[in-house]
C-alpha cells in the first residue's frame, strides 16, 4: 500500500467512550493496508502520539511511525506552542518523551518540525545521528526545509524524508525542492495533499469554520478566496467523472504519480473519508489524463496565500 495516513491533531477527549472512538480510526487503516503513520509531539499537544502509541501498540514491528521536534511546548500545558527549540538536548529530551508515548524501542521516522533559526542545522542533524547511533531513531527527517538546509543537513547525517505541504493548490515545491531531493535520493512527503479538505470539493463560498479550526486564519479559507479557487475543483471533477472517482481520490492520485518517491499523506477522523482515500491508490491516471489536468491546472492561479505571514516565515528556511 503506497498512501500513507496521517493521524491528524484531535482535541482532547472529554469521555473514555470518545477515547476509544478515535483509537478505531488508525486500527481500520492498519486492516486497509495502511503501514505508515505521521503524528507529532505538538499535536494535541502530546495526546496524538498517545493516541497513536495505544492504537498501533498491536501491530509494533508491522507498521512503521513518524514523528516530528522542534517545538517549544507551553510550560504551563497550554495548548499553543510558544516557539522554537532545535537545540540538540532538547532534541534528545523530545525523543525520549516520543519513545514512551508511542509506546515503541525506537523511533522510525523523527523529523524536525520546522526549522530553528537560532540552532545550526549541522548541530541538529548531528543530535539525531547520536540517536541514531544509540538506537532510538532509524531515520532522519525534515519538515518544510529550505534547499541549502536540506544540503548542509544531508551532509551531516542522511535525511530519509522532506514533509512540506505539496498538491495541485500547493506547487512550490516543484521549483526547488523536488530537484534537490531527487538528486540526493530523498523521500518526499506531501502534507495537505487535499488543501486542507479544499480540494474534496466538499467546500464553497458559504464555509464557515469555527475559532478553533485552524483554517479560520488561513487566507486561502476566506469566503472570497474559496469562492475565486473553485475553478480548480470543477478540474477535478471532470476528471473524476471521467474516472468514476472522487475530487479527492483524482487530487491523491495526481500525487501518487508524479513519482514513486512522493508519498502523501491525508488525514481524516472520518471513516467515509478514510475509505476514499485509500481508494485513491487504485485511480490510474494515464498520461492523457495527467496532460489534461498539467494544461488547465496551469492557467488557475491559486487564491489566497496558503499561511498568514508569521507562519510563512516558518518554512523554506
Amino acid at each position: 500500500m503506497a498512501l500513507l495516513i496521517e493521524s491528524r491533531r484531535r482535541e482532547r477527549c472529554k469521555s473514555a467512550n470518545l477515547e476509544r472512538t478515535a483509537w478505531k480510526y488508525p486500527l481500520s487503516a492498519v486492516e486497509r493496508g495502511v503501514t505508515f503513520f505521521d503524528t507529532a509531539e505538538v499535536y494535541g499537544p502530546l495526546d496524538n502520539e498517545e493516541l497513536v502509541g495505544e492504537a498501533l501498540a498491536p501491530f509494533k514491528g508491522k507498521v512503521v511511525i513518524a514523528t516530528k521536534f522542534g517545538f517549544e511546548l507551553d510550560p504551563k500545558g497550554g495548548p499553543q506552542w510558544v516557539g522554537l527549540n532545535s537545540r540538540p538536548e532538547h532534541i534528545k529530551q523530545a525523543a525520549e518523551g516520543s519513545l514512551k508515548r508511542l509506546k515503541v524501542d525506537v523511533i522510525d521516522l523523527f523529523y524536525q518540525h520546522r526549522v530553528d533559526p537560532d540552532v545550526a542545522i549541522e548541530d541538529v542533524a548531528g543530535a539525531v545521528r547520536d540517536l541514531i547511533k544509540a538506537g532510538k531513531v532509524k531515520h532522519f527527517g525534515l519538515s518544510e526545509a529550505g534547499v541549502q538546509t536540506i544540503r548542509r543537513a544531508h551532509a551531516v547525517q542522511p535525511v530519509t524524508a522532506l514533509q512540506s505541504e505539496y498538491s495541485l493548490w500547493t506547487r512550490t515545491p516543484e521549483k526547488e525542492v523536488l530537484p534537490t531531493v531527487e538528486e540526493l535520493g530523498i523521500g518526499f512527503v506531501p502534507y495537505s495533499p487535499l488543501g486542507k479538505g479544499f480540494l474534496t470539493g466538499k467546500m464553497n463560498e458559504d464555509t464557515r469554520f469555527a475559532s478553533s479550526d485552524f483554517r479560520s486564519i488561513l487566507p486561502r479559507f476566506t469566503p472570497e478566496a474559496l469562492k475565486a479557487n473553485q475553478v480548480l475543483i470543477d478540474l477535478l471533477g471532470t476528471i473524476a467523472a471521467r474516472k468514476k472517482a472522487t475530487p479527492a481520490q483524482i487530487a491523491l492520485a495526481w500525487l501518487l504519480a508524479q513519482k514513486p518517491w512522493i508519498v502523501p499523506i491525508p488525514g481524516t477522523t472520518k471513516p467515509a473519508r478514510l475509505e476514499e482515500n485509500i481508494g485513491a491508490a487504485s485511480v490510474a491516471l494515464t498520461a492523457d489524463d495527467l496532460r489534461d489536468i498539467e494544461i488547465a491546472a496551469a492557467k488557475i492561479t491559486p487564491q489566497g496565500a496558503r499561511y498568514p505571514e508569521n507562519l510563512e516565515r516558518l518554512t523554506g528556511r
